[in-house]
């Protein structure tokens, strides 16, 4: 075991032990303040480009399985921990947190004090990062490596975890289907489309460009928009995709990256947290029934709409749905004269709660609407003929 350094772009050095893969890697230095759910965030595309801080000292106990995995690979650039567990202990168990980093190439770093980085990060802002093991350079090198990678604004990262061909995610066995959905994936998660299966839900995932017409043409009773890393700003051709959404009055849901492509596609704008949301126990407040829900987070944008009042959009009023109560960001938008929604946070909730499930019934919902209002108008037309 040799020394490894995290270095954060303001200069700040944290000394650790290396740990996983040997080597240098760059990101976003992001922090994760859930208590378990490591596997789930290591192979979520919404953390590409990004070195994931766990706040919880104690990580690698359960070890790795493949049931768990929320896409075909680990997608985090760097992995930073306290204390990796030096053994596993789960029936579920398949292979050892390390084992499957350096299988992946993932470098890590144990041994630092990761509350005490979460705190700088609080303190100063999302910053690029990167870590070193096994190597030469001085600290005023590493730095200087640090400070000439690119930052998480104006990324355009979609196009690199999409799927490369269309998939079909049937209902769940046992279960009728009831409603098409289209999902556009711009770094979905597994357990999203297998929660739309439970509910009778074929859902066909679609890759970043797929156009609107070659949608339309399968005649679906909803548009899902998925997580995904980046910044929203550079995803112009999913906005005008939504916007085509709108205007046939199709049913439209979008959660994480999705909220913000709809939060623009409304006319909205979009900005770069100081530090985003991460874990699996952020508080959010549901505005229509005054509940409050724990949810799970990954986000680092966030939509720029007003709490205090309905909007008025060109697709019709609006409200916001939701907010965080640790920071009253906007984490939720629907519309009154569209069937249109979306939230921040993830309602398929893997490896977190399950308050927000409920979601997926409400998707649901406005597609058996949609389902109604588009027989009714075909029996008109019978009957006009």
């Amino acid at each position: 075991m040799s020394k490894a350094f995290l270095v954060l772009d303001d200069g700040a050095i944290f000394e650790g032990a290396s740990w996983a893969a040997i080597g240098e890697t760059y990101g976003e230095a992001v922090f994760s303040t859930g208590m378990t759910g490591y596997q789930e965030t290591l192979t979520d595309p919404s953390y590409h480009k990004q070195v994931v801080i766990m706040t919880a000292p104690h990580i690698g106990n359960t070890g790795m399985n493949e049931v768990d995995m929320e896409s075909e690979k680990i997608w985090v650039s760097g992995f930073v921990v306290r204390n990796p567990s030096p053994r596993v202990s789960n029936w579920r168990s398949q292979s050892s947190l390390e084992d499957e980093l350096v299988k992946a190439g993932v470098v890590g770093i144990q041994g630092i004090d990761t509350r005490a980085v979460t705190r700088h990060l609080r303190d100063r802002g999302a910053m690029r990062v990167g870590i070193f093991s096994g190597t030469d350079l001085s600290r005023d090198e590493m730095v200087i490596k640090v400070r000439a990678t690119a930052g998480m604004s104006g990324a355009f990262l979609a196009n690199e975890v999409t799927t490369t061909a269309p998939y079909v995610v049937a209902p769940a066995e046992g279960v009728s289907m009831k409603y098409r959905v289209a999902a556009i994936d711009l770094g979905i998660k597994r357990a999203t489309p297998r929660s739309m299966a439970l509910r009778g839900m074929e859902v066909t995932v679609y890759p970043l460009g797929t156009s609107v017409d070659q949608i339309l043409n399968t005649n679906p009773d909803g548009l899902f928009i998925s997580n995904g890393p980046g910044d929203p700003a550079t995803m112009t051709q999913v906005v005008e995709l939504v916007r085509s959404f709108l205007i046939e009055e199709i049913p439209v849901f979008g959660i994480c990256f999705g909220h913000q492509i709809l939060g623009r596609a409304l006319g909205f704008d979009t900005y770069k947290l100081p530090f985003g949301h991460r874990g699996i126990n952020q508080p959010v407040k549901n505005l229509k029934s005054g509940k409050v829900e724990i949810t799970a987070h990954n986000h680092g944008f966030a939509v720029a709409a007003p709490i205090d009042t309905n909007f008025r959009t060109v697709f019709g009023a609006g409200f916001v749905s939701h907010i965080c109560l640790n920071d009253g960001v906007v984490e939720g938008l629907e519309l009154l004269e569209r069937p249109a929604f979306s939230v921040q946070y993830h309602p398929e909730s893997a490896a977190g709660p399950h308050d927000a499930a409920y979601l997926f019934d409400h998707f649901a919902e406005l597609m058996s609407k949609f389902q109604s209002a588009k027989l009714h108008h075909e029996k008109i037309k019978v009957e006009d003929a």
